[in-house]
């Protein structure tokens, strides 16, 4: 499905941060397709001057709304999971399921992305199992798939550290000589706004710059890097730190999935086709906590999150295809359906998994095993065994 290709302060003085509630209702210059209320736009202009449209069917119209319908219902499950006991944690992507899901449905089969630990919107468009990641954060398995396979490598903990992985791999394609044509292949690394200030996310630009890499850094700009909001990472939009760089950068409405969609099948595309790294920043919002370890309400006021509701990209897609025609209240309800029944079935899932034998953590340490390896599970195995019949 979608389918539809886009259109081509003084010095040594700190300044006082900017209101909260001012940097939940401005309106900063971005590309956007659809208005918050579902008022569809026909084209939309970059800072370098491309034009950006999508040109979908009903059909994948309608597609792209089930995918944010399932996605939000699929990860709401995961995070009543984790409050029930059930997972150790949850990164929730409320909020954020535009910017996932245009970007996700904008790759091309042979595209290769990295995440971080909150895609699962992405990580639901390339395909693969959603339970997939709750196994593990119920601590069951290091996740199951096969990133060769769904061309979408594992989550990544560590802030910022899969856009070096992501450049190092793009690199790879560049020197294989996989870019160039119209099917070539694109990278695409995601990240958090507070993500931009590691020193792995700079080094990436620098050697992604350098190297001519085919990759697109797609930053979900949610307003808070756990607990600090925007001003403390930057004082400057994020995607004009791309110029510092050498390489272009673009704002989009991240609430928009057509936008997204259409900015980021841009970006690949020039990507694939030789022209190099750019930076997408998609300025959205984190309606949720960081993660279910976190809590919002001790940092942001309610106000600022009633303002982002307002801009809820489910809301406004329905929005879209009600004022256009190409859904009906028999539709919506079929999703609603469609996507409760997938929750459960997830949850059914989830507690069947069953415990693994603590022993085979070493499973899969290396394909053939080692002898040092074998030395530790062999004193491992004697530990557990002195519990047996003992009154420990």
């Amino acid at each position: 499905m979608a389918k539809g290709d886009p259109a081509v302060s003084s010095r040594g003085r700190r300044a006082a941060p900017r209101s909260r509630r001012a940097a939940a209702t401005a309106e900063p210059e971005l590309v956007q397709l659809l208005t918050p209320t579902g008022e569809r736009i026909e084209s939309a202009t970059g800072p370098d001057g491309t034009e950006y449209r999508v040109d979908f069917t009903d059909e994948e119209y309608r597609g792209l709304y089930r995918d944010l319908v399932l996605v939000r219902k699929l990860d709401a499950e995961a995070t009543a999971l984790q409050r029930q006991g059930e997972l150790g944690l949850w990164a929730s992507l409320l909020g954020q399921e535009a910017a996932q899901v245009g970007s996700g449905r904008a790759l091309r089969s042979q595209d290769m992305a990295f995440p971080t630990y909150r895609e699962h919107g992405v990580l639901y468009c390339r395909g693969i199992d959603p339970i997939m990641p709750l196994g593990l954060f119920r601590g069951v398995d290091q996740g199951g798939w096969d990133p060769n396979e769904f061309k979408f490598n594992m989550y990544t903990i560590v802030i910022g550290a899969q856009t070096l992985h992501a450049t190092g791999y793009a690199m790879g394609v560049h020197m294989d000589g996989k870019t160039g044509t119209e099917d070539g292949e694109a990278v695409i690394a995601y990240f958090g706004d507070g993500a931009t200030s590691q020193g792995d996310v700079n080094e990436a630009f620098v050697w992604a710059s350098v190297f001519n890499a085919p990759l697109v850094f797609f930053c979900q700009n949610n307003q808070y890097a756990i607990s600090e909001p925007l001003e403390r990472q930057t004082r400057v939009p994020l995607y004009r730190r791309a110029g510092g760089f050498g390489f272009p950068g673009v704002r989009v409405d991240g609430n928009d999935v057509l936008a997204s969609y259409a900015v980021t099948r841009h970006a690949l595309d020039n990507a694939r086709l030789g022209q190099g790294p750019s930076l997408i920043e998609a300025y959205t919002y984190r309606m949720g906590a960081h993660t279910t370890s976190d809590d919002p309400t001790r940092y942001r006021i309610a106000s600022e999150v009633e303002a982002w509701q307002a801009k809820d990209p489910i809301a406004r897609m329905k929005a879209f295809l009600d004022k256009q025609q190409i859904a009906d209240d028999a539709f919506f309800a079929e999703i609603d359906e469609q996507a409760r029944a997938e929750a459960v079935h997830l949850r059914e899932r989830v507690l069947e998994l069953p415990d693994p034998a603590p022993v085979s953590m070493f499973d899969h340490v290396y394909p053939h095993g080692s002898p040092e390896l074998d030395a530790q599970r062999a004193r491992f195995s004697t530990y557990l065994e002195s519990f047996e019949g003992s009154a420990h």
